[in-house]
């Protein structure tokens, strides 16, 4: 388990660079967005390539960082249901999740997808549209997404199994950095602490 523990880690720091890295794809997008609405509008010149390096962008930021955002906790879960049932009951329908559907489906959109991408290469396929860009890139995404994600289910598989025996805590809490909810309630909150002490503060004199 040791070993096992020490390659989760491995996986979870490469998922956060992943991650780290696609965030600046958000960035990249906006900027190509902008600076494409910006030549239509002033200089009346545009071409599908901006478009298309758009949805690129788009479904590079969706696939590639579907395994930092397994790591986070962020994915969509049934929680109204799972919440009621007991810790070691939820880690045990995580592991199920895992091993019943989350790899085999990772591993057979994997499968399906390769030889659209070597295709796609081979051919040297591009855009119908004119002016449009070459598409093995963004078909490559797919089984690399799924393939990042498959890596990140396993790390969570490893970590979900030590718990359960008693290796480390509580595997399933979200990490990362708090929501804008969170951070506006402890605003509101900090404020409303400010203003008690200052009217104790003002009684007292």
């Amino acid at each position: 388990m040791t070993f096992l523990l020490f390659l989760s880690k491995k996986i979870d720091r490469i998922s956060e660079r992943i991650g780290a890295w696609v965030a600046w794809l958000v960035l990249l997008a906006v900027l190509i967005s902008s600076g494409n609405a910006v030549m239509r509008k002033a200089f009346n010149m545009s071409s599908n390539a901006f478009l298309e390096i758009q949805w690129y962008l788009f479904a590079a930021v969706f696939l590639l960082a579907s395994g930092y955002t397994l790591l986070r906790q962020e994915h969509v879960k049934i929680d109204v249901v799972s919440g009621r049932f007991s810790k070691r009951t939820q880690i045990w329908i995580d592991i199920v999740g895992i091993c019943v559907f989350l790899l085999p489906f990772a591993c057979i959109i994997t499968k399906l997808s390769m030889p659209l991408v070597i295709n796609a290469y081979a051919t040297q396929e591009v855009s119908s549209n004119a002016g449009g860009l070459i598409r093995w890139p963004v078909f490559a995404l797919l089984p690399a997404g799924m393939v990042l994600l498959a890596l990140q289910a396993s790390s969570e598989l490893i970590k979900r199994i030590a718990f359960l025996q008693g290796f480390i805590p509580d595997p399933s809490k979200k990490q990362g950095a708090k929501t804008p909810e969170q951070e506006f309630a402890e605003f509101l909150l900090e404020k409303e602490v400010a203003a008690r002490e200052a009217a104790q503060l003002g009684a007292r004199k």
